[in-house]
């Protein structure tokens, strides 16, 4: 782990999983050793509507409440939403933005940020079934940024799912890692 606090902001839909994605990543965070924290915004959520949710890692005890501003990562859980919300605002130089869409992106990315985008709807319809993506974002986050390892990813969805479901979405979080790692 780093000496620093990072910060991550999850932008999809309500119904997408983005609270879910941002707990599971907390726990994955704390299990290798960072203390960590997790929580969403909530306003007028109803699904299909913007939602955010956010994560936080350090060293240390983290004691700030605040939303998350200025992210060190952002993932994006659907690519439409960037016509509408700004979701690359207040990220930081040298952050890292994880994408899912399947298409070349056509929209500017701030000056020193790394965008990484991954089909995570297709990995997600191969092997749940259904195009709930935030596991496979949470294994394309692992494989980007280090901030968890998988072994603490794969642990943290045993706990949260059922076995056959915990497995499902184990390899949907493989694919996505495997995938990023192969490209970097």
């Amino acid at each position: 782990m780093g000496i620093f606090l990072r910060e991550l902001r999850i932008h999809g839909r309500g119904g997408q999983g983005s609270v879910t994605a941002a707990e599971l990543i907390a726990v994955a965070a704390f299990e290798g050793g960072a203390f960590a924290q997790a929580f969403p915004a909530f306003g007028v959520e109803r699904r299909g509507a913007p939602v955010q949710a956010f994560v936080r890692f350090d060293d240390k005890v983290i004691r700030k409440r605040s939303q998350v501003y200025e992210p060190d990562y952002i993932i994006v859980q659907d690519s439409t939403l960037i016509k509408d919300v700004n979701v690359f605002q207040g990220v930081k130089k040298g952050g890292i933005v994880i994408v899912n869409t399947e298409k070349t992106p056509g929209y500017s990315v701030p000056d020193g940020v790394k965008l990484i985008t991954i089909d995570a709807t297709s990995i997600a319809l191969r092997t749940l079934g259904l195009p709930i993506t935030n596991t496979s974002l949470m294994g394309a986050f692992a494989a980007a940024t280090g901030e968890i390892k998988f072994s603490a990813l794969e642990n943290a969805l045993n706990h949260r799912f059922p076995k056959e479901l915990a497995i499902k979405n184990i390899e949907a979080a493989r694919v996505a890692y495997n995938t990023v790692k192969g490209g970097a």
